[in-house]
């Protein structure tokens, strides 16, 4: 099955820009939303002007403000006729440090913003999957979903954990449905929420890090490590290592 009609959050910058960019020259149909609407109605012109015969349609969303999420899936699913076939489940955040050093108010943005602002998502997106009986829920998770991690990290990994298993969940509850649900656990991808990080190990760019989500995406597997060189198998790896070995990683 061919999902033409998708919509990406977080898409004004990093993976979900990116992603957009790439789903469009596959002949797909956009639904992007963000908090920077002057980003999304740039891409929207770019990608307009390169793929005309492509739909491309933006809104402002703060996925913090759960209501609004709903408002804007629905009108999304209107702009395309009643039907959304793919959502991707992408705006997070990754601020945060040591717990009891000062920070919580960082730490509790990125817990509200990754967990509670992606439950809100899942359920509007399963909202209309429901009432079309078909759909495809794409979580965007990390690697670091697998084990926890120091520092800025700590709270950001136990994030994407709680979204794994809540992605995880959803599948189960759809079994034997023509809802499909898949979890995407990317490696060290260059973006925005990374790019004051100085060294971290096997980076990949943008461009190719998108691409290797995308073609798990479109495998709609129930759960994907990528890029599959390491993570595939580094995911083993740290499920079973110490702790002075996850330092080295955070």
């Amino acid at each position: 099955m061919v999902r033409q009609n998708i919509v990406i959050t977080g898409a004004s910058s990093g993976l979900g820009w990116e992603m957009a960019r790439q789903f469009a020259a596959m002949g797909r149909n956009l639904a992007l939303c963000a908090r920077r609407t002057e980003r999304l109605e740039a891409l929207q012109q770019e990608l307009k002007t390169s793929y005309p015969d492509i739909q491309v349609h933006v809104r402002a969303l703060d996925v913090n403000d759960h209501e609004q999420v709903f408002a804007v899936f629905e009108a999304f699913a209107q702009d395309f006729g009643g039907r959304i076939d793919r959502v991707i489940v992408n705006a997070g955040m990754g601020k945060g440090a040591s717990l009891g050093t000062g920070h919580f108010e960082a730490n509790r943005q990125t817990a509200e913003t990754n967990f509670v602002a992606a439950l809100a998502q899942c359920e509007a997106a399963l909202t209309q999957f429901r009432a079309q009986n078909h759909g495809h829920l794409v979580t965007i998770s990390s690697v670091s979903a697998v084990r926890g991690f120091r520092r800025a990290m700590t709270v950001y990994a136990a994030t994407k954990a709680a979204l794994t298993s809540l992605s995880e969940g959803i599948r189960v509850d759809l079994l034997n449905t023509p809802i499909k649900v898949t979890t995407v656990h990317p490696g060290y991808i260059q973006s925005e929420i990374n790019d004051r990080v100085d060294k971290v190990p096997f980076m990949v760019d943008t461009e190719t890090g998108c691409r290797a989500i995308i073609k798990a995406i479109e495998k709609e597997g129930d759960n994907a490590f990528v890029p599959g060189w390491p993570w595939a198998w580094m995911r083993w790896v740290l499920r079973w290592a110490p702790l002075r070995m996850l330092r080295s990683l955070g």
